[in-house]
């Protein structure tokens, strides 16, 4: 198995890290009901996805 022949500085070890981070998630506004919503997921305040009613919710009582 092959072996560096020299130690890899800081610096350039970190060059090659600086697009290692985390990502913030994207918010939208749900069409139906203006919550904020995941992209590509259902709404779970009301339960529509792009317009169209995905999932049936029940009523609190």
């Amino acid at each position: 198995m092959a072996h560096p022949k020299r130690k890899i500085s800081k610096t350039r070890r970190d060059k090659r890290r600086t697009h290692y981070k985390a990502v913030a998630s994207q918010f939208v506004e749900c069409s139906n009901c203006s919550a904020p919503v995941l992209l590509h997921i259902v709404c779970p305040e009301c339960g529509y996805y792009r317009g169209k009613l995905a999932i049936e919710k029940a009523l609190a009582v």
